[in-house]
């Protein structure tokens, strides 16, 4: 279509396409119509080119969106990155073309922010029209009505027609559309004709196709094609020869006469007829198989077919050629059942079935047929059930017909058609323009006219004046070869005068001619004619004008020369009596012509065949855009003309009453005329006087509003009426005054009479209802005028200035507006919709004016509405004010709009954040969202335009919407009080504004006040809160039902919380199409979702699934985005993705520059901790954020604690400093291996601002250990193998590794520069110093630190399982857990506790004993560093004696540990005293009474300074009870043992860290070796697996590890003894315990042994000359009682003795017995009974006979024979010194023995003393000596 640019800017000429090649208008053009204005006016409407306005309906240009990249974020598919990688890897190759074509979004580098804008991803299927088509009463563009009607189009080529017989004469004939049901033609004739191959070069006369228009497809729409042939000579050759069986071709004869007969006929007669159907008659099957009787289905265009039964004229078939282009429609038909005709007949009889049925020709006639879209129907996507499918599926030799060319059932038809399709088409096929005309179909392509155009209730699209003349029968009384020769007369008054040149010939392109004959009708009574006649009609119709037939008779025989016709008679039609019928007329036949033969004067000289009957019957059809058939219209066209010509007299009431007969017009007749009868009563209110103005203006109210009523298409602007104002009116083309000053002054006149309460009848109602169409027609009209005074004096490039209204103008429209506001205010308030569809009309009206006035003065109208709506007004009137500030904020200028005085900014937008702010603080919660939504688009609109593209544009938006931050934060409440969804939409705008601002403007909003800085950046960390993205990975693999089930029912479907709302409606739509985007990494689904290459897959039934879904109660978000198909899924993770981490990255980048601020102290804020940034940063570290955002972070990090490292690493914000240390750990457990390695850096960050402020990283370390503890209740340290068994977990194997590379001085470098920092970063030089306070030793030791706490976790956790069973493990965890918590008091004394609580259970009471005093120890060491107490270094070191485990160091670590919820606060006296009496009430249930006695001694200073004399008076008592307790245990006979002690030795893999280690276990003093061997059985028999065993070594030798069996494990467990301080181990007698001195002092061991008979020659046993000792001394590693059951062994060391030795040490040992017996003083006589039986039992085993072989054996073994020899003599002296010195002590025992008995004793005395001389009767033997010394 041309379109033609009216000016530069606004509008656009859009030319008339005319129907017919505008033959019409030459003829008319060339009329003189100054005397007919009304025609003049009618012409004009046809002639004048569309002006449409480009502006009205807005107009957007769009940046094209930028990609969106996958995010990645720690979760279970961490993996992604790597594939991601590989996907870039993969595209770059593509991307690399592209990259430097993609336009950059705006002027500024990219590295001005640190991420995207949150806003595209927020709002990523961003589509402005489809948001501007929520706006209540949204104006909708028409496209302008077109030339030739809608629907479909028909294309009909003829190809060619061939007979079997030969074709050597030329055919004729006609195709038009035709109803067989209802009989009737639907279209008008288009001719063709076929010439045998001599006759011509080609053997089809005309290339052009025809083309046909359909409203919609019916089964009985079929195209009629008629063939005729040159007349058959009489006695010549007959058409019979083309039916004949025999023979088939015609001989050379017939043809020689056929061709001299048709080179010299010029008439021709009916020779054959088809009908081909063009749909099915079944319509209801959708997408089936087609049906081959038609090559249209009727769906295609969505409406169903008339059902009929009727009989099918062609068969068709398809040959399964499969068209190559997928939107092909084109199809070739073969018609072979031409019905051969005998006589001639009219159109209406063929289909009589009293007709005899004539043999069918033998030939075939191809037509190509093409279906052809309108263009506003968009036939891509009818709907899945509809016929059109994407692609044809060549298998089916049928199916080719899935492009919707048919559709039903498969039934065979009889008949003899064929259709193919064609082979090689060319691609030119199919496509439709706006215009409605085809491009490709070609200029002189036939457009045959629809009839049915004149009886549709639309306007006429264009200028049609002609007449069609159907001659239908003549009847005579005898047979005649007649014909009829029509042509149109001037007058009658000359008989001789020539035709005027009216008819339209048959040839396309040919002039008008000035007669046109149908066919012959031979030898008939009864003439029958099916001929088409057209007539081009003179504008006026004149009396005198009328139509001519003359009937002519032909002689059919070759004569000398060619026939001639002979005339018969004539008839005559006055037209202008008949033009306006339809009706069929009869005329009687004139023998002869004479001058006025049509007036009745003249009826008597005429003379008529068959006597004057009507025996001609004719049809006509008057097709005409001028003429109105209805007879109110003539009349007011008529007053019109006298009205406009002054004719009519002054007062003008005929034309009033035209006027107000209109309102009785039919509605179709109204329609047809509506634009001429329009714009002539706008040329009365434009120019009439006031009487005139008021009656035109109601009768337009009326014609309108029954317009809009009467073919309703349920839109509030009707589309004529919208059609009328978008292009056909154009204010006269310039001729006129403008419109707009006439109605405004009408209209206002009736608004200010219906204010001032006077009756303006019901119209006014109409008025208002109709407003929208004044409105637009005033504006359109203003900015024509606007547009003609400005547009040959601009220079180019140039906007148009302002229209300056008159002030009486302006004002008018001022009042007029003021009185529409009110009744939007007064009706609104009784909720009619009317009232809402005004307030939208009123919007728009000022959106207009916008572009055409001074915006000032329209600032006037909106500020008159703002007042008439002031305040929160009553909610449906607040919902008004949105949509008014809605649609006029979304001009196209809007950003550029100014403000009402010279020095404001914007006004419009400073009103719309006011409205805003103020709904937002409204309780209808609908219109919070509304209000939200509007900001949103807005910010959309001007982000994404591409004018405002531009550094500078973005800062001056930004600055124009900033106000709105500071009204937010002067009024939180307002904020707070939005729900989720609203938030997200206001934040996402102060997102952007605050992005696009410069630095300068956005201090601006930290620079009022501290708390309004603070509630800043509550907004901020809202943002992060609500667009936090949670992985819907987790619950996507589990099929569970939702956690969070949706409220909202199936009416909005909800597949994102976090994106912006109209997802949800991009997704809902999506879903019903198919998926056809490819997703920006498409190989990602090939993993994902392998159905996705199978075409079938039901996108509805997706849908339906899950509409299901969400209409239970518990639909879920989830449940919804699971039924989304996986390509959208995807999509709308990744939108999620990239606005959370765009939203992060904003929000750091904000933070950065307050930091910057901050640091020049040019803001108000809390300097003393700053903790606007502290808790941005603390929610940044806590929240689940994407790989992007922590590369970002790291830089910001150091940045900020380069700047301000003093105040956030101080005392006082330790609460930040412990959030972020443990947030920083806990990335360091991440997966993903750039996180983590950016943890480390984090980290250390954190260590060198530590040694920059404080030197030392003392606190550093209390926080990080107290963190690290807190981790380790969130991480999972420990996972299942598969046999059941814990093992450690890649969470903490990752955070060991952080931890290890923390200290790593070589991988730090790199690490540095992965994460944008210099190598230096970490070095800590003080301004004016030098030197590097950072120290990588005091790093490594706080890494060592921290690995030490995981690790006795790790240990902890490993040993959860076996906790019940292996207590020594359990109790050894406890401890380890406590050493390595050991620089936080709070956590040492936790663990502590816990082992103390294990202890108990297991009533091992000394080391529960030992936990409390450790507890009490490290109370006290914080208590005397602190300098606070009671008890000094020495108190301390008394507490070491007993628990050595107590720190002598006195520092203030314990101190560096008061931390928010640790410290030193809970470190006091009384705990520590509370934890002494634990201790001393644990040791006594030991029987350890030294202790008890140590600790009471620390609690007395406490109770002395606080004079507490009654419990002091307790502690002396409880102390008195103790030492009476420890004499009981010291005069006791039966030595005291507080405890048993084992060596126990591990062999064996299966013991994992215990493997070759020996342990000294200290058990209670009741335990034996064969109880502890069984305990540590059971407790190790369940650790070994079915391929070891548990074996136990059944003596204390040494073991040689290499030489035992793999698959057994062993335990070796012997019995020792503690070892005293003050003894010889050299010493060669038997210890005896209870000999030794020790008892006296505290029980505290930490050596010990045991000692292992052995012989030297190899027996395992021998007599005691052979039998040797080895005396085992070990160490353990600190002493019992400890805080555990068992020390390592640290050092071992043996002695031997040889067998004499033994020998000396076993009499020596019996000797020191009796004397330490016989030596020790007893303190009173009372003692003795006690004293009497130790003596008996030292004297019956050492002098009894019976046992006496202990020294016997002696003798015999060393004093006899050989043995006596081998000695040496040292030996043997000693050997004989101790046997004698045991006989003397002996013999003195026995002495005093005696003092002590009494009767009862006398025999065991005897039996002593006898036992006594037979001893040493035998030792004399060996002895002589022994007598004389004795």
């Amino acid at each position: 279509m041309d379109e033609v640019s009216y000016d530069g800017h606004r509008f656009r000429r859009i030319p008339r396409h005319s129907f017919n090649r505008s033959l019409e208008l030459d003829t008319l053009a060339s009329e003189n119509l100054e005397p007919w204005p009304h025609l003049n006016e009618l012409v004009q409407c046809y002639k004048a080119d569309w002006v449409k306005d480009e502006s009205k309906y807005g107009h957007y240009e769009s940046i094209t969106p930028l990609p969106f990249q996958n995010q990645i974020f720690e979760g279970p598919d961490t993996d992604m990155e790597t594939e991601t990688r590989l996907a870039s890897a993969r595209q770059s190759g593509i991307e690399d073309a592209t990259e430097d074509d993609m336009p950059t979004t705006s002027g500024r580098q990219p590295s001005d922010h640190l991420g995207e804008s949150p806003l595209p991803a927020y709002e990523p299927a961003f589509d402005w029209e489809s948001e501007r088509s929520m706006i209540y009463g949204q104006r909708s563009p028409e496209t302008h009505l077109t030339p030739y009607g809608s629907g479909l189009k028909i294309s009909v080529k003829v190809l060619s027609l061939m007979f079997q017989a030969g074709l050597v004469e030329p055919f004729y004939g006609t195709i038009c559309l035709y109803n067989r049901e209802r009989r009737e033609k639907l279209s008008e004739d288009f001719y063709f004709r076929v010439l045998p191959s001599e006759m011509q070069d080609a053997s089809i006369s005309s290339e052009n196709h025809s083309i046909f228009s359909l409203d919609a497809p019916s089964a009985s729409v079929c195209l009629l094609v008629q063939l005729e042939k040159p007349t058959t000579e009489e006695g010549g050759v007959t058409p019979s020869v083309y039916s004949r069986k025999e023979p088939v071709h015609l001989t050379e004869r017939e043809k020689q006469k056929l061709q001299v007969w048709s080179r010299i006929m010029p008439y021709r007669e009916p020779f054959a007829w088809a009908m081909v159907p063009l749909f099915d008659n079944n319509a209801s099957v959708s997408g089936g198989a087609a049906s081959p009787s038609s090559p249209f289905a009727p769906s295609i265009s969505g409406s169903n077919s008339h059902e009929s039964v009727a009989e099918p004229g062609a068969k068709v078939t398809l040959n399964g050629k499969v068209a190559q282009y997928p939107n092909e429609s084109c199809i070739i038909v073969e018609i072979s059942n031409l019905n051969k005709v005998k006589e001639s007949y009219t159109e209406d009889s063929i289909q009589d079935p009293k007709r005899k049925v004539h043999k069918p020709v033998k030939g075939v006639l191809r037509l190509e047929i093409e279906k052809h879209q309108a263009a506003h129907v968009d036939y891509d996507n009818i709907s899945e059930s509809g016929s059109v499918n994407e692609s044809i599926d060549a298998d089916l030799a049928d199916s080719a017909v899935t492009k919707g060319l048919s559709n039903g059932d498969n039934g065979s038809h009889s008949g003899h058609s064929r259709w193919n399709l064609p082979e090689k088409k060319h691609a030119r096929r199919n496509g439709t323009n706006v215009s409605g005309d085809d491009p490709d179909l070609g200029a002189d392509d036939f457009n045959a006219f629809d009839f049915r155009t004149m009886t549709r209730s639309e306007p006429f699209p264009q200028l049609l004046h002609c007449l069609y003349i159907y001659p239908l029968t003549v009847s005579l009384s005898r047979k005649r070869n007649l014909f009829v020769r029509v042509e149109l007369r001037k007058d009658d008054g000359d008989v001789h005068k020539q035709p005027l040149e009216a008819i339209y010939p048959r040839d396309q392109g040919a002039p008008l001619q000035k007669s046109a004959h149908t066919q012959v009708a031979v030898g008939a009574r009864m003439a029958c004619y099916h001929d088409e006649i057209k007539l081009s009609l003179p504008v006026v119709l004149l009396p005198q004008q009328h139509l001519l037939f003359t009937f002519f008779h032909i002689d059919l025989q070759t004569k000398l020369e060619a026939p001639k016709p002979v005339v018969i008679g004539y008839a005559a039609l006055p037209l202008s009596t008949h033009a306006q019928l339809r009706s069929e007329i009869s005329l009687p036949i004139m023998r002869e012509l004479v001058p006025h033969y049509l007036q009745d004067s003249a009826k008597e000289r005429l003379d008529f065949l068959e006597d004057g009957k009507p025996v001609f019957r004719l049809r006509l059809r008057l097709c005409s855009s001028l003429y109105p058939i209805n007879e109110r219209i003539r009349d007011f066209f008529l007053e019109y003309d006298r009205h406009t010509l002054r004719t009519s007299p002054p007062w003008g009431s005929e034309l009033l009453e035209a006027i107000n007969s209109l309102k009785n017009v039919d509605s179709t007749a109204l329609l047809q005329f509506l634009q001429p009868i329009l714009n002539m009563l706008l040329h009365l209110i434009g120019d009439g006087g006031e009487t005139l103005q008021v009656a035109a203006f109601r009768a337009m109210v009326n014609i309108l509003t029954r317009v809009q009523q009467e073919s309703a298409d349920g839109a509030e602007r009707n589309r004529f009426l919208v059609n009328y104002v978008d292009y056909a009116f154009d204010d006269f083309g310039g001729r006129q005054p403008p419109v707009y000053p006439g109605l405004s002054t009408v209209w206002g006149s009736l608004a200010r009479s219906k204010a001032k309460g006077y009756r303006v009848g019901p119209v006014y109602d109409d008025v208002l209802a109709m407003a929208w169409f004044f409105l637009e027609l005033i504006v359109k009209s203003m900015s024509l005028e606007q547009n003609r005074l400005f547009y040959h004096s601009l220079p180019l490039g140039e906007d148009i200035p302002p229209l300056q209204l008159k002030e009486g103008v302006f004002r008018t429209i001022m009042q007029l507006y003021d009185c529409l506001l009110t009744e939007v205010h007064e009706r609104c308030k009784k909720g009619l919709s009317l009232a809402k569809r005004l307030n939208s009309s009123l919007a728009f009206f000022c959106y207009d004016l916008l572009s055409i006035i001074e915006p000032r003065q329209v600032f006037e109208l909106v500020s008159l509405y703002m007042d008439k709506f002031s305040g929160v007004c009553q909610s449906v009137l607040h919902d008004c004010k949105l949509t008014f500030l809605q649609i006029v904020c979304d001009h196209d200028l809007f950003v550029e709009m100014p403000g009402r005085d010279p020095s404001d900014r914007n006004y419009l937008s400073s009103v719309l954040i006011q409205e805003l702010f103020l709904t937002w603080d409204h309780d209808d919660v609908s219109q919070r969202a509304k209000a939200a939504r509007i900001l949103v688009v807005l910010m959309c609109k001007h982000e994404f335009d591409a004018r405002y593209q531009k550094h500078e544009d973005k800062l001056y938006i930004a600055q124009l919407y900033f106000p709105l931050i500071g009204q937010i934060l002067d009024e939180m409440p307002v904020f707070y009080n939005l729900n989720a969804i609203e938030k997200r939409e206001v934040l996402i705008v102060i997102l952007q504004i605050v992005r696009n601002l410069d630095d300068a403007s956005l201090v601006k909003a930290w620079q009022q006040s501290i708390a309004r800085t603070r509630l800043f950046f509550k907004l901020l960390e809202e943002c992060l809160v609500l667009f936090e993205h949670k992985r819907p990975a987790d619950s996507m693999l589990m099929g569970c039902s939702s956690r969070s089930p949706d409220g909202e029912g199936p009416t909005s479907p909800k597949y994102s919380d976090r994106l912006s709302p109209s997802i949800n409606n991009y997704l809902s739509e999506a879903s019903r199409q198919e998926v056809r985007t490819t997703p920006e990494s498409s190989y990602l689904w090939q993993r994902v979702s392998p159905q996705l290459s199978s075409p079938s897959q039901p996108y509805s039934l997706r849908e339906a699934l899950a509409q299901a879904q969400s209409s239970r109660i518990g639909a879920s978000t989830r449940a919804l985005r699971e039924s989304l198909h996986p390509i959208l899924r995807q999509k709308l993770e990744m939108w999620e993705e990239n606005l959370s981490a765009a939203v992060s990255l904003q929000v750091l980048e904000v933070t950065e520059k307050f930091s910057v601020a901050a640091a020049s102290h040019s803001i108000t804020t809390d300097y003393g901790k700053l903790d606007c940034i502290a808790s941005i940063f603390v929610s940044f570290f806590s929240r689940s954020q994407p790989l992007s955002f922590w590369r970002a972070l790291v830089p910001v990090f150091n940045n900020v604690l380069s700047l301000h490292g003093a105040t956030l690493m101080a005392r006082e914000n330790d609460r930040f400093l412990k959030q972020i240390a443990f947030h920083l750990l806990r990335l360091g457990v991440f997966r993903n291996d750039n996180i983590r390695k950016w943890a480390v850096i984090g980290l250390q960050i954190l260590v060198r601002s530590s040694f920059f402020y404080f030197m030392q990283t003392t606190r550093l370390r209390v926080m990080l250990t107290i963190t690290l503890s807190e981790l380790m209740s969130d991480v999972q340290v420990t996972q299942m193998r598969s046999d059941g068994s814990l093992e450690e977990s890649g969470e903490a194997r990752r955070l060991r590794k952080s931890l290890v590379e923390m200290a790593d001085e070589e991988k730090t470098t790199g690490l540095l520069e992965e994460c944008g920092l210099r190598g230096s970063s970490l070095m800590a030089v003080p301004d004016g110093t030098t030197e590097n306070r950072w120290s990588w030793s005091e790093v490594k030791l706080l890494s060592n630190n921290l690995l030490q706490a995981l690790d006795a976790n790790l240990e902890h956790a490993l040993l959860a399982s076996v906790m019940t069973v292996d207590r020594y493990a359990a109790a050894e965890s406890f401890f380890r857990l406590a050493v390595a918590y050991a620089p936080v008091p709070d956590l040492h004394i936790m663990w502590l506790l816990h082992l103390c609580d294990a202890h108990q259970e297991m009533q091992s009471w000394a080391e529960a004993a030992e936990c409390a005093v450790a507890v009490a120890g490290v109370i006290m060491q914080a208590l005397v560093g602190r300098n606070d107490a009671v008890w000094n270094r020495d108190h301390v070191a008394a507490l070491r004696k007993i628990c050595p485990m107590v720190s002598g160091e006195i520092t203030g670590e314990a101190s560096a540990a008061e931390v928010e919820g640790y410290g030193a606060s809970k470190l006091t006296v009384d705990s520590a005293v509370k934890y002494l009496q634990l201790a001393n009430k644990l040791f006594s249930q030991a029987e350890l009474f030294h202790f008890c006695a140590s600790i009471l001694e620390l609690i007395i200073p406490v109770y002395k300074s606080r004079r507490s004399f009654g419990q002091l008076a307790k502690c002396h008592t409880t102390l008195t009870s103790i030492y009476e307790s420890i004499l009981e245990q010291e005069s006791s006979p039966i030595p005291f043992t507080d405890a048993t002690y084992y060596r126990v030795g591990f062999y064996g893999d299966r013991f994992g860290k215990l493997d070759k280690k020996e342990y000294v276990y200290r058990e209670p003093r009741d335990v034996r070796l064969g109880d502890i061997m069984e305990k540590l059985s059971h407790i190790y028999e369940s650790k070994m697996d079915g391929s070891h065993t548990l074996h136990i070594i059944p003596d204390s030798r040494q073991v040689k590890a290499d030489e035992l069996a793999p698959d057994v494990c062993y335990l070796q467990i012997t019995a020792v003894d503690p070892i005293m301080e003050d003894e010889d181990l050299g010493s060669r007698r038997e210890r005896i315990f209870s000999l030794s001195t020790g008892s006296i002092r505290a029980r505290v061991f930490d050596r010990f042994l045991f000692d292992t008979p052995f012989t030297k020659n190899g027996k395992t046993q021998g007599g005691l000359e052979d039998q040797w000792k080895r005396r085992t001394v070990l160490e353990t590693e600190g002493s019992f009682p400890a805080l555990v059951n068992r020390l390592l062994v640290v050092k071992s060391e043996s002695l031997e003795f040889s067998p004499v030795e033994n020998a000396i040490g076993m009499i020596e040992t019996r000797t020191a017995a009796l004397r330490n017996e016989l030596e020790e003083p007893r303190s009173s006589e009372g003692d003795q009974l006690p004293r009497l039986h130790s003596l008996q039992r030292i004297l019956q085993g050492s002098v009894a006979v019976q046992v006496n072989s202990g020294v016997l054996s002696v003798c015999t073994a060393f004093l006899s024979g050989e043995p006596a020899t081998r000695l040496r003599s040292q030996e043997l002296q000693q050997l004989i010194a101790a046997l004698l010195e045991f006989m003397a002590v002996c013999k003195r025992a026995i002495r005093v023995h005696f003092r002590l008995i009494g009767e009862e004793d006398q025999d065991f005395h005897t039996q002593l003393v006898n036992g006594f001389q037979s001893l040493t009767a035998e030792l004399s033997h060996y002895i002589p000596a022994i007598l004389s010394e004795l």
